[in-house]
């Protein structure tokens, strides 16, 4: 399947994917708002994860978490917490995830990274906010490969942050160190959508050469 999209290259010249993934991935995927009655398997989320943990972190630190709100109880108390706008569509998605960051990644070290955990594990658990903001920002890392994840097992997802994650996290995470971040919907979509896609920045305002 060849790519065919107003670009400033000739895409099909330049990646290794076809133009179906590329397609599936990036050129044709939308946001979803509103979905179908179909269910998601457990084994679907475990491929979604399989891929989602292979995306580089640094340290390989993996503090992405991932709590699957499938029960009606548990949806109910995760909307409360969402903007008024979210949460419609939050309460009829197939599937929702939250997504919290690991605010103990640095313990895993001798799992994730033996190689530099005697040398590294002191540092982090003596500075928190270096640790805190490693974990944080490697998790947003591994929030985009998870949404690419979701994709590549042909669902749609609809990502936000609008909610109050503190609330969040009395309910999903009281009894842990994890820190919500972002809240995503999964599923197949109702229909296609109606929007016209929001305009991408161009490769000469978004970037520079040095």
């Amino acid at each position: 399947m060849s790519i065919d999209i107003a670009t400033e290259i000739d895409l099909n010249n330049e990646l290794i994917l076809d133009g179906e993934a590329a397609a599936t991935l990036f050129l044709e995927a939308r946001t979803a708002n509103s979905w179908s009655d179909e269910e998601i398997s457990d084994e679907t989320l475990q491929a979604i994860y399989a891929l989602t943990k292979m995306g580089p972190t640094a340290f390989n630190s993996q503090p992405l978490r991932i709590t699957w709100v499938r029960s009606t109880e548990a949806r109910e108390r995760l909307v409360e917490h969402m903007m008024d706008g979210n949460k419609a569509k939050t309460l009829t998605a197939p599937m929702v995830a939250v997504l919290s960051f690991s605010k103990e990644w640095h313990a895993l070290m001798p799992t994730t990274a033996p190689h530099m955990a005697e040398m590294m594990m002191p540092m982090f658990e003596a500075n928190v906010e270096s640790r805190t903001a490693a974990g944080n920002n490697n998790a947003h890392m591994q929030a985009g490969y998870f949404i690419l994840a979701a994709r590549a097992a042909g669902l749609a997802v609809g990502p936000m942050t609008g909610f109050n994650p503190a609330g969040v996290d009395t309910v999903f995470n009281a009894d842990n160190s994890h820190q919500s971040f972002m809240v995503v919907n999964l599923g197949k979509p109702a229909g296609t959508s109606t929007h016209e896609r929001l305009t991408r920045l161009d490769f000469d305002l978004a970037t520079a050469t040095v």
